[in-house]
């Protein structure tokens, strides 16, 4: 779950990891890494939008689903 409508994946880190993707969550509320498949869905927990270089797809191990 992410508050941010544009989010940054690099996988799951090390080995596992993937280049830096930024995402674009569309009108359906969710969207799909090309690479690693994890999917980021929208929440209105919170009322506002992260910071999109502190977005839990942007570290390692990071909370998006």
């Amino acid at each position: 779950m992410v508050r941010s409508h544009r989010i940054a994946c690099e996988g799951v880190g090390g080995a596992l990891g993937h280049p830096r993707v930024w995402l674009e969550l569309g009108a359906a509320g969710f969207v799909d890494c090309p690479y690693c498949d994890r999917r980021f869905v929208a929440t209105t927990a919170g009322g506002h939008d992260e910071n999109e270089r502190l977005a839990p797809g942007v570290y390692e191990g990071g909370g998006g689903h």
